[in-house]
């Protein structure tokens, strides 16, 4: 559910770090899953979808027509 259904923008796993973090005192955190920004748009239409904001600062939003 948490992918934009126009360029189809999904979870990405990121967060790997160096060996260099490893040799400090700090404790590292291993792999994350992060989330696309998603926001509420309207389209042609009328209707509501959640769409990325990428899609959404280059209108793409406008284009959707319901079938």
């Amino acid at each position: 559910m948490k992918t934009c259904p126009i360029c189809d923008k999904g979870s990405r796993l990121v967060g790997g770090y160096s060996n260099r973090v490893r040799a400090t005192k700090y404790n590292p955190i291993p792999v994350q899953r992060k989330q696309p920004n998603l926001q509420w748009a309207k389209t042609a239409d009328g209707r509501r979808i959640k769409i990325c904001t990428k899609c959404l600062k280059a209108g793409k939003n406008l284009t959707i027509k319901s079938k």
